[in-house]
């Protein structure tokens, strides 16, 4: 949306370059608050994160020039980028094995959901209110849901996981026995733990750089895996999320007003890809959806790019063809999360998932300046080879997943890989000889 202090540079250059920096904050904060959810815990910190993308969106909104604007996107970033990390290790850790990939997935993809009510309400301000007050109020609008989302995860215990190899075991006893309990209410019995015991030497603290050479060591093949998965979401959706209703306003004469009318629908198309896709990760495997999902939804780019650059395809068509690429694409940048979740030990969970949402947007970050620029050029030609290049990364991501994607489905955690302090037990490297007790 076009903001009132926009005229310090051109239009589409702003609204492009505002998303790079919340991107760069993202960035940050994963970095940052990847680390302190290993280190303090995932409930403490995805209720920290989400809180300071609650205040600086309000900031957001309370802007009083384009450099307050994008320092305060810039720290809201930084709350989404921990989220991603904090909220994802927790997911996977207390979700069971057999549905952790549908879960994992549903929840990542529920995203959009807030995303759809955010267009909503933007096209009722600007269509009833000034300009700007308008995308004021619509900055509220966003720092409201998060506070409602910030009181239901009240509810949500700490990983038990995480609890057991933070020296706080009778905690993770109790835990697990409120859990117990409650499913109980459904399921009055309980199936036996399956596998065999897992001994664990209990730490408060690993540092960084003692995780990171045991991961390097003995998961090459998984980083670059991340890697790419990561990647190749990450420049898709900056590219095209950031600058979808610039190119619906400058090639096809949609007002601004009007435009996040469109966001809705391509919403709903990437809400609904995890959802019904989900399922799927389960029970035909991991390596299959998240290669396939991959490969998709480049090769639709391609062909809806060549459709674009010829001219053969409305705002509503352009708007059908988004939906069905993100149907696709939005299942597989989900799996990207639960790929790295999965992938590594326990104490490195969530400085993973940071550290390679981190890389893996930190490479794609200037894609959202990127496509402001082509889309600036006014030429449909331009525009195509940035959704080539958007393409080119997808499809060879997927290719990668095929060779190096990891049977996962319906495994425990820690037969994935096992626990850095495990004495004795399961998955690969699970003898871990982890240095003495600090």
């Amino acid at each position: 949306m076009k903001f009132s202090f926009f005229h310090l540079m051109p239009y589409t250059d702003a609204e492009a370059s505002a998303g790079t920096f919340y991107l760069l904050g993202a960035i940050t904060g994963a970095l940052v608050f990847g680390y302190l959810t290993d280190r303090f815990g995932r409930k403490t910190l995805f209720t920290v994160t989400l809180g300071i993308y609650l205040v600086f969106t309000v900031a957001s909104g309370l802007a009083w020039d384009y450099t307050s604007f994008v320092a305060f996107r810039f720290l809201a970033g930084a709350g989404i980028g921990g989220e991603y990390a904090a909220i994802n290790s927790a997911i996977d850790e207390l979700i069971p094995a057999r549905v952790r990939g549908r879960v994992a997935l549903a929840i990542n993809g529920s995203w959009w959901v807030g995303t759809a009510a955010a267009a909503f309400f933007s096209f009722e301000l600007l269509s009833q209110l000034d300009e700007s007050i308008g995308w004021r109020l619509g900055f509220f609008i966003g720092a409201t849901l998060a506070l409602g989302i910030i009181i239901i995860r009240r509810f949500i215990p700490e990983s038990p996981r995480w609890l057991l190899t933070h020296g706080r075991a009778d905690e993770a006893e109790r835990v697990v026995a409120q859990i117990e309990e409650e499913v109980r209410k459904q399921h009055s019995d309980l199936p036996e733990p399956e596998g065999s015991p897992i001994v664990i030497e209990q730490r408060e603290h690993l540092g960084f750089v003692e995780i990171a050479r045991y991961v390097i060591r003995n998961y090459p093949q998984r980083g670059v895996l991340a890697l790419a998965l990561m990647t190749g979401q990450a420049f898709l959706y900056n590219a095209i999320f950031f600058t979808y209703t610039l190119v619906l306003t400058e090639f096809y004469g949609v007002s601004e007003k009007t435009a996040p009318l469109y966001l809705i629908p391509f919403a709903v198309g990437n809400f609904l890809g995890p959802l019904v896709l989900g399922p799927l990760f389960d029970i035909l495997g991991r390596r299959v959806m998240i290669s396939s999902t991959y490969i998709v939804s480049g090769a639709l780019l391609l062909v809806t790019g060549q459709l674009f650059v010829h001219d053969v395809v409305s705002a509503t068509s352009m708007t059908i063809a988004w939906c069905v690429i993100f149907f696709f694409a939005s299942a597989g940048a989900s799996s990207a999360y639960l790929t790295v979740s999965e992938s590594f030990p326990l104490e490195a969970r969530a400085m993973a998932i940071s550290l390679f949402y981190a890389v893996g947007t930190g490479l794609a970050a200037l894609s959202p300046t990127l496509f402001g620029a082509l889309i600036a050029s006014a030429s449909r030609t331009n525009v195509n080879y940035g959704y080539i290049l958007g393409a080119g990364l997808m499809i060879a991501a997927g290719l990668i997943a095929i060779v190096l994607a990891i049977p996962a489905e319906r495994k425990a955690l820690e037969d994935v890989a096992s626990p850095y302090t495990a004495v004795r037990g399961r998955g690969p490297c699970a003898i871990a000889a982890p240095a003495p007790a600090s």
